[in-house]
C-alpha cells in the first residue's frame, strides 16, 4: 500500500510539473492599425526599389539590389516609418535619393557593427 502511493504522489508531480496556463489577451486597434502602417510602409518602400534611378543610385553606390531589399523587408514597423517619413522629406531630384541611400548605408553600417546583421565584410571582427 505504501509503495502504491508513493508512484501516485510521484506521477501526481509530475503531471502537474507539465501542466502550464494559458494566458489570452485582446488585441488593440492600435496596434493591429500600426502592424498595417508598417506593412504597407514596407512595400512601398520595396517599391520605391523597384524605380530605375534607385537602382542605377545602389549600383553607384556599390550596395546589392537583393540585399537592400532584404533589408527593407527585415526592417522593424518603426523603422520602417522612421525612414518612409525622411524619404518623404527629402527633396525632389537626385541628392533626395543620394540621402536616402547614404541613410540606408548608414543603417546598415551600424546593425553590422553592432553585430545584428552581417552585411558588410570589413567591419567583421576576427576570430
Amino acid at each position: 500500500m505504501k509503495k502504491l502511493f508513493v508512484h501516485f504522489l510521484l506521477s501526481a508531480f509530475v503531471v502537474t510539473g507539465f501542466q502550464t496556463t494559458a494566458h489570452a489577451g485582446m488585441i488593440g486597434t492600435a496596434q493591429v492599425a500600426a502592424a498595417e502602417v508598417g506593412a504597407q510602409t514596407r512595400a512601398r518602400l520595396a517599391s520605391e526599389l523597384q524605380r530605375a534611378d534607385v537602382q542605377a543610385a545602389l549600383q553607384r553606390n556599390g550596395i546589392d539590389l537583393e540585399m537592400a531589399q532584404a533589408r527593407v523587408a527585415s526592417l522593424t514597423d518603426e523603422e520602417a516609418v522612421a525612414l518612409a517619413k525622411q524619404v518623404d522629406t527629402l527633396p525632389a531630384g537626385g541628392d533626395g535619393v543620394v540621402g536616402a541611400l547614404i541613410f540606408v548605408f548608414v543603417l546598415l553600417l551600424v546593425t553590422d557593427i553592432l553585430g545584428l546583421t552581417k552585411v558588410y565584410p570589413f567591419t567583421r571582427s576576427v576570430r
